[in-house]
């Protein structure tokens, strides 16, 4: 069987990869603390992949406790060396409704306080080419995959990463447009910005599970109306994995 080559993170109301056969579990511990929870690792045809909840398998963690650094090093210490991460958002644009799935290609980050580099003192920081926050040629596979397996998904797009863990104001979505903002999350970084300090091709695949705040008349946000919006989403996702992991 062929070594680890990519790697899933699910987001909230994604805490396993279905597709996932043979699956073996792993309890790591790195440089940085211990990762949200177990590495499930299995296969998917003859590839292996590794899966982890970002947000533990109870979903016990909110976007500014995950420890993203452990997580990403866990990651690569498996020897993944493409990570697609899934990420619930609020959706902001009108191509970025409810239960549509994106693949954004810029990022703007409104997060603070958070461990958003692996540099903790000793020798020269790392600065990493951050221009394009996305592997450019791993986001090419992604739209790929799902063109293969049949999944509709929007091509590009602006991630705003904010603090959490609660939810925006209407004039802070505001601003988010007009800064240029299609999508709203909580967890889009440190992540990205770590997966690059680390050699690692990263993709985020934008599962819409609302419109942000201000953005539609409907009326109050509820968690089931969420996890709907987000199983509604990710029914095609085990397909496209499957075509990326074989590729």
């Amino acid at each position: 069987m062929s070594s680890i080559d990519l790697a899933v993170i699910g987001g909230t109301g994604v805490y396993r990869l279905a597709a996932l056969a043979d699956v073996e579990t792993r309890h790591l511990e790195t440089p940085y603390g211990a990762p949200s929870g177990p590495l499930r690792i299995g296969r998917i045809g003859d590839a292996r992949v590794a899966f982890l909840a970002r947000h533990g398998e109870g979903h016990a963690l909110p976007p500014h406790r995950v420890n993203y650094r452990a997580n990403l090093r866990a990651l690569k210490d498996t020897g993944a060396r493409r990570v697609l991460a899934l990420n619930t958002v609020g959706g902001i644009t009108g191509a970025y409704g409810p239960r549509v799935l994106a693949c954004p290609d810029q990022l703007i980050d409104y997060t603070w306080g958070r461990e958003s580099t692996f540099w903790d003192g000793e020798g020269e920081p790392l600065h990493v080419d951050f221009g394009h926050p996305y592997a450019p040629a791993f986001r090419q596979a992604v739209l790929a995959a799902a063109r293969a397996a049949g999944v509709p998904v929007v091509d590009g797009g602006c991630y705003g990463a904010t603090q959490g863990p609660r939810l925006e104001t209407n004039a802070e979505i505001a601003r988010m447009r007009r800064d240029g903002c299609d999508l709203v999350g909580m967890t889009g970084m440190p992540e990205a910005g770590l997966a690059r300090e680390l050699g690692l091709d990263y993709a985020c695949l934008a599962i819409v599970a609302n419109w942000a705040a201000g953005c539609a008349d409907a009326g109050e946000i509820t968690l089931a109306e969420v996890l709907d919006n987000v199983a509604a989403a990710s029914a095609g996702l085990p397909h496209l994995v499957e075509r990326l992991a074989r590729g």
